[in-house]
């Protein structure tokens, strides 16, 4: 799938190396899960595989097409490891790609396949210091809902369109 500048695609085991670059710096995930390991972060990427191919949603490794580089990971999915919210969208980036619009590009392709396969809401989860984020999220039409303390994050809703 492709989107103005990125190119979406299932992740591979080769993308677990790129990935977990990012993905396991906790300089660069210091507001969302740090991957412990590489190992830790190929399981993680088996387990959304399995799940796509059960519900037909799953994170995509983002490449930009312009240079062929795996940028971020992100898409639709029904978080396995924090279950109860439905269908959420997340998305995580390398510190290169962002703040430069790739986020929302991202989950606006996201919001529009949920709607294409019928899904009523879709869900995410924000940091209370991730601005960017947050932001990311209200520019994509996505409402705030509630705190949730458990998680430390700020639980938002986007219900399908009329």
């Amino acid at each position: 799938m492709r989107t103005a500048r990125l190119t979406l695609r299932p992740p591979r085991l080769a993308d677990s190396t790129p990935l977990f670059a990012f993905m396991g710096d906790p300089s660069v995930m210091a507001l969302t899960h740090c991957h412990a390991s590489p190992r830790a972060f190929r399981r993680y990427l088996a387990a959304h595989r399995c799940l796509g191919a059960r519900i037909g949603f799953a994170p995509w490794t983002v490449i930009e097409t312009a240079t062929g580089r795996i940028i971020g990971f992100g898409g639709l999915y029904d978080d396995l490891f924090d279950p109860g919210y439905g269908l959420e969208v997340a998305y995580f980036f390398d510190r290169p790609a962002q703040g430069h619009g790739f986020g929302l590009e991202l989950v606006t392709h996201a919001l529009a396949t949920a709607w294409a396969g019928h899904a009523p809401l879709v869900s995410a989860f924000a940091h209370p210091d991730n601005t960017a984020s947050r932001h990311v999220l209200d520019r994509a039409g996505f409402t705030l809902d509630r705190y949730v303390p458990e998680m430390t994050r700020f639980l938002y809703t986007h219900p399908r369109p009329a």
